[in-house]
Parts: C-alpha cells; structure tokens; sequence
C-alpha cells in the first residue's frame, strides 16, 4: 500500500499547480537574469539615434553615461511580473491542452496537434498579459525615464496616484500583439523542433542531461522564431510606455502615430540583441521547466506528439 501510494502521480489543481510553479521559476529566473540585456534593448528600441553601435557598445554607453547600477534597474517588476506570467502561461498551455485533447479526443488532437498548440499557447497568453501588463509597463517606466522612481513599489504606486489604473493596460494592445504571436511562435516551435530531434533517439535511452540538452536546443530556436515574429510590437510597446498620451489621445491612435513614426526599418531596432535575450530566455525556460517538472512529480501531462 505504501508503494502504491508513493507512487501515485499528482492530477487536477494539483498536477496544474506544480506546472504553474515551474512555469513561474523557469520565466521569473531567466526574465531576471536577462535584466541588464533587456534595459539595453529598450534603450536602443527607445533612443536608437544615441544607441546606435550594437548591443555591445551600447552597454558601454550605458554604463558610461548613467552607471553600471543602471543595467538592473526594473529587476523587480521583470521578475515579479514575469513569476506571475510564467504561472499562468505554462500552466494556462497544460491546462488548455488537455482540454482541447479531451474535446477532440486523442486521435483527432494528434493530427491536428499544430492547431491545438497554438490554440493552448494563445489563451494561455491572454491570460497571462492581463497579469503581466501592469508590471511591465512599470518596468519601461523606470528603465526609459532615469530618476521617475525607486523600484517596483515606488514606480507601480507613482503610475497608480498620479495617472490612474488604465495607465497600467495603455500597453494591452501591443503587449497582446507582442505576446500572443510570440507566444503561440514559441511553443509550436518548441515543440516541433523537440519532436524532431526526439525522433531521432530511442526515448527509453534518453538521460536526464540528453533531455535537459534537447529542450535547450529546442528552446534556443523556438526563441529565435519568435523574437522575429514579436518584433514589430515590442517595439510599440516600450514606446507607448514611455510616456503618457496627450489628452484626448486613445491608445490606437497612438499606436498608429507610432507605426508610422518608426516605419518598417524602425520596427525592428534592437533586433540582434533581442535574438540574443530571447534566444537565451526561451532555452532556459525549457530547460528549467522540463527539470523542475520532473523534480516535482509532474510528468503526467498529455502528449500527443508523434
């Protein structure tokens, strides 16, 4: 009886739970170390004029003009929004997939496992950008106006007195037209890149390091693929959070002053050191998530690849 029970695998809220813990470390941790490369970033999509040199030098200048302290700043809203983001992404893709495998029953989702990725992948996202928005856009906030306050608390209370609530989800259309196709790029990529390489072994042979390396793999092109996709609209986003519209001015007009401002050349400012950041976000997020999932139990989800 004791095997028995030791050996059960968790299921429900429960099994969903320890997918959204591991989602929330694998995103918070990556998001957190990645820090410094994302406020160089926002500073190039920003600033290009100044910023123009490469990810490299543009470190230096940053580092030169406002300090090497600077290269952190926004650490807590990243990895607290990202914790939370994490959460319901992950755990939010599991949930949605079962769900949809239940509904088309198994056969049915298997052949048409493409669309129930990115079905899963997409409202899972929705989701999770209602609970990112407000931390993200406290984040650019603090990163594109040097001084503006001191850290998450200060700057998220400052937005909240002095511009209200919706100051938090002026960003929701672009972080939706970020993060949804990002989003839906990065899991249907992972996995068929992984279901690609995984055909290639025998998965009974397979070590924990052997695995831990595939996801990696799999992750670092995932990334790639939708850093390009997400571009355009991560760029809109840090502009549309740098400042405060003018009065009377809704959130697609300003959008669509913004588009026309940076052009097509515009939209992709920063895009090398986005590849970089993202590349390496997705690949340890993989890596971290298949780990912790095995550390806590949690490898009886669904799957129906081939």
């Amino acid at each position: 009886m004791a095997a028995v029970v030791a050996d059960k695998k968790p299921e429900g809220i429960n099994l969903y739970a320890r997918f959204a813990l591991a989602g929330a470390l694998g995103c918070s941790i990556t998001h957190g170390a990645f820090t410094p490369v994302d406020v160089v970033k926002t500073k190039i999509q920003l600033d290009p004029a100044t910023y123009n040199k490469g990810m490299i030098s543009s470190f230096r200048q940053v580092i030169k003009n406002e300090g090497a302290g600077t290269l952190l700043t926004g650490f807590g809203p990243t990895f607290t929004g990202y914790f939370i983001q994490g959460a319901f992404k992950f755990g939010g893709y599991e949930f949605f997939k079962k769900q949809s495998i239940d509904y088309l029953g198994l056969e049915t989702a298997r052949a048409n496992r493409g669309a129930v990725y990115s079905f899963s992948a997409g409202a899972a996202e929705f989701f999770a950008s209602i609970a990112l928005c407000p931390l993200e856009a406290t984040r650019i906030r603090l990163v594109s106006t040097p001084g503006f306050a001191n850290g998450l608390v200060g700057g998220f209370s400052k937005i909240l007195r002095t511009e209200g609530i919706g100051a938090f989800y002026s960003g929701f259309g672009p972080i939706l037209f970020k993060q949804i196709p990002y989003t839906i790029t990065k899991f249907v990529a992972f996995e068929k890149f992984s279901e690609t390489i995984l055909a290639q072994f025998d998965k009974s042979t397979l070590t924990p390091g052997m695995q831990t390396s595939i996801n990696l793999g799999s992750g670092l092109l995932a990334g790639f693929a939708a850093a390009i996709v997400s571009q355009p609209a991560d760029t809109m986003l840090s502009k549309i959070n740098k400042t405060k519209g003018l009065p009377g001015e809704g959130t697609i007009s300003r959008l669509v002053k913004i588009a026309g401002e940076l052009g097509l050349r515009g939209s992709f400012a920063g895009l090398p050191t986005r590849l970089f950041m993202v590349g390496g976000l997705t690949a340890g997020q993989f890596a971290i998530y298949g780990d912790i999932k095995k550390a806590l139990g949690a490898t009886n989800g669904v799957e129906i690849a081939k």
